[in-house]
């Protein structure tokens, strides 16, 4: 059980507060059960590592008769929770609500791995994550077929319109950022563009990724050209404004790669239940 999946467990089992008084009054002690866990709505399963350690901290354990990322038709049965029956109902709810955003977040991350299906291009998610939960939700968008982005500050260089203002107050180039950048060990050097200016900038400086934001299609396609013409390999990153009914021009027009903070934030929790036999 990983440490981010304990933690989230605990929070989420903390939030319903030391004892359930209703349990406590009407389930004898001792009570043996099993709980049906069922895919109502359909989709993509996920976050069942964080199922787990819900299940576990309550002295219960789920057989998954569904793996992670796999599509569960409508009503299906994906897993079987069995434990005492007053710890059963304890973790049910801090355990499906675990388990629907994670397996909504994955559903809809599939509809725009399959929208752009052929192009090469991946979908990426972005720090736009419930608080506390990132780790949750990132799992979810990699069991949908995403692609990992930077998940904290620590790793990589994102240079965005901000940070181009502040060094230009200061004096400093951006060519000045990336080189402390590198001898401090980074390698992944991400430059937000606005301009064809930039993007020149960017490129000279020796940026690895392109963040092209709130652009059309066809200045994707414009840019990347120009883009890779000075700098071969330079990745290109469509971000902002982008949805599902355009997601696949991005593709076409030279992305590597499309970041969609909706993944995330904005999020249709799937429909799952525990029916309980006892």
């Amino acid at each position: 059980m990983s440490a981010d999946a304990a933690r989230i467990a605990a929070a989420a089992l903390a939030e319903d507060g030391d004892a359930d008084v209703t349990t406590a009054v009407t389930v004898p002690a001792g009570l043996q059960a099993e709980g049906l866990i069922e895919y109502r709505s359909g989709g993509i399963l996920a976050g069942a590592v964080f199922a787990d350690a819900v299940a576990h901290a309550c002295d219960c354990l789920i057989e998954w008769r569904a793996p992670e990322g796999r599509s569960v038709q409508p009503g299906a049965v994906v897993g079987v929770m069995r434990g005492p029956l007053a710890r059963l109902l304890r973790a049910e709810r801090p355990m499906l609500n675990l388990l629907q955003r994670a397996s909504g977040i994955a559903t809809a991350t599939r509809t725009y791995v399959d929208a752009v299906a052929g192009t090469g291009c991946r979908i990426l998610h972005t720090r736009k994550t419930a608080p506390g939960l990132r780790a949750l939700d990132i799992a979810a968008v990699l069991a949908g077929g995403g692609t990992r982005h930077r998940a904290d500050l620590s790793h990589e260089v994102m240079v965005k319109d901000n940070h181009w203002q502040a060094a230009v107050r200061s004096g400093r180039t951006l060519a000045d950022a990336l080189a402390e950048a590198r001898r401090r060990g980074i390698s992944a050097l991400y430059v937000e563009v606005e301009s064809v200016e930039q993007l020149e900038q960017a490129c000279a400086a020796g940026a690895t990724r392109l963040l092209v934001d709130n652009q059309t299609p066809a200045t994707v396609r414009a840019w990347a050209t120009h883009a890779r013409g000075l700098q071969p390999g330079i990745e290109i990153e469509a971000t902002g404004g982008i949805a599902l009914d355009n997601v696949r021009a991005y593709a076409e027009a030279g992305a590597d790669f499309v970041s969609i903070g909706a993944l995330t934030h904005t999020v249709r929790a799937a429909d799952l239940a525990v029916e309980v036999r006892a």
